[in-house]
């Protein structure tokens, strides 16, 4: 990679005091919603070059507020947002299902790229089993998996989804990721809180014929549960085979199960939970390491008497096996006229401080990212300027890599201006600038982190360019792919 003066793709935050020292590491991503064109793009049809501009402005706006992840949805309804061999181009990209862009561009990898650049993480979030958004008005192509094997498809209220039930249903589901880690270069493969649909009152979900012919005798809850069980086996396995470095996160819905129905369940009362309607066993994934890492969405306020944040973050933070937890969080509910709790400017900032006191929950999640253009009672400037005024890098996984690179080495080039170099064999991201006062040990945790930059071997930075108080000194180290870090090297 030819250097070059560092001043496009840096992260740069200046240094004040703060009471409570930001994190090192910690998970700070935001959902990109592409179903019905909740976030991106922002109208189906949209002329290629203002999809581009506007996922760009969004990009921006996140590494602006200090996001170092989005997690972005590539698949909302057996569909793509790029060139699949298995699935037709999605009409909330180009209005027409099936319909290539024009002009021709991969959406995906151009999203990947643009995400990389600014040292965010790239998780493509896909539902495993929802079809049609919407039977009675989606666009649905002559090739879509519903019109070449109907018979593996049930709908339930105006949604079409896959039988979970059938073989040949996972299978598809498992050919789709494999064709993605193989061909994309993705930090994560993401599935959200639809396994089983939410339950319709006074109907129940019409898979009989499968439970039928595959039920061997299990009530129909295990059974269930068992079919969803094996899809999560099949496709960790998939993606560690593909590419062990890709990340497999699930986001269920904020509770497991009641503590009334369960004693290992949360001090809850919700009138819904993964385990008994969505049949989605996340304590059996998370003990037995099937999944990497898990973000229940704890979209409720901090004072609700029944599904309180402070409760659930607790319950799931002593229920994570070691895999890593982060928090969705429901930033999207300070635009909705009734969620007078959300309206306050103090809920937000509590629950991020009771993740970072938590002392297992490594971060969060936001949905989704249309409210952040809002501003809702003015969040960005308090991530901007307080809580995410430092960067943070996203927590490394040891299970999949736990061995730092090699530290950068540098040449002095003028009296502030080095060039860096790194000459490990293993691939990395960048690399890390941190200061720390002269009177502070020299040990990295008595650092801060300022400033992330994107290179792959040698670049050339100015120290000028960071914003550092007088007689602090200024170490670097290399970041690898898993976000692991290199001893560091002083350069003043």
């Amino acid at each position: 990679m030819r250097s070059f003066i560092v001043t496009v793709f840096s992260i740069f935050f200046s240094i004040v005091s703060l009471a409570q020292k930001s994190p090192q590491y910690e998970f700070r991503a935001v959902w990109i919603a592409t179903v019905d064109n909740i976030d991106w793009p922002s109208r189906k049809g949209l002329p290629v070059e203002k999809q581009k501009e506007e996922f760009i402005r969004l990009l921006d706006m996140h590494q602006r507020n200090g996001m170092n992840a989005v997690v972005m949805q590539i698949r909302p309804v057996a569909d793509a947002f790029y060139p699949s061999r298995f699935e037709p181009w999605s009409e909330y990209l180009t209005g027409k299902q099936g319909q290539e862009p024009n002009p021709y561009y991969d959406p995906l990898q151009f999203m990947i790229e643009e995400t990389h650049k600014r040292a965010m993480e790239f998780h493509a979030w896909m539902n495993p089993y929802r079809a049609v958004f919407n039977v009675n008005r989606s666009s649905i192509s002559p090739n879509h998996v519903t019109k070449l094997f109907p018979q593996w498809f049930l709908t339930y209220g105006s949604t079409r989804y896959f039988d979970p039930g059938l073989p040949e249903v996972r299978d598809h589901v498992n050919k789709v990721v494999r064709d993605l880690v193989e061909r994309y270069d993705l930090d994560a493969i993401h599935f959200d809180d639809y396994f089983y649909p939410y339950r319709i009152a006074g109907k129940e979900f019409p898979d009989a014929a499968s439970f039928a012919k595959y039920g061997n005798g299990m009530a129909i809850g295990d059974w269930r549960r068992s079919n969803v069980d094996s899809i999560i086996i099949m496709l960790g396995k998939t993606i560690k085979s593909a590419n062990p470095r890709v990340k497999f996160g699930i986001s269920p819905f904020g509770v497991w199960r009641n503590k009334r129905t369960d004693p290992r369940g949360s001090d809850s009362k919700a009138g819904v939970t993964n385990y008994d309607d969505l049949y989605a066993d996340i304590l059996l994934w998370l003990q037995n390491g099937w999944i990497d890492y898990v973000v229940p969405q704890l979209y409720w306020e901090t004072t609700h008497p029944y599904v309180g944040f402070y409760m659930l973050l607790d319950w799931w933070a002593n229920n994570t096996f070691d895999r890593q937890l982060f928090i969705g969080q429901g930033i999207y509910r300070a635009l909705e006229p009734k969620s007078l709790p959300w309206h306050k400017k103090n809920e937000l900032p509590n629950q991020i401080k009771a993740i970072r006191e938590n002392g297992i929950a490594q971060g969060s999640v936001y949905f989704s990212s249309a409210t952040f253009s809002k501003n809702p009672n003015g969040w960005n400037d308090s991530l901007r300027n307080n809580y995410y005024k430092y960067p943070a890098l996203v927590p490394p996984m040891h299970w999949i890599d736990s061995v730092p690179p090699l530290a950068p080495l540098f040449d002095k080039l003028k009296r502030d201006e080095f060039r860096i170099y790194y000459r490990g064999a293993e691939p990395i991201k960048g690399f890390a600038v941190y200061t720390l006062p002269r009177r502070e040990d020299e040990n990295i945790n008595n650092a801060t982190l300022v400033q992330v930059i994107v290179a792959d071997k040698t670049i050339d930075i100015n120290l000028d360019d960071i914003p550092t108080p007088d007689r602090e000194r200024i170490f670097i180290s290399s970041i690898d792919r898993n976000n692991n870090v290199s001893e560091w090297v002083n350069l003043k």
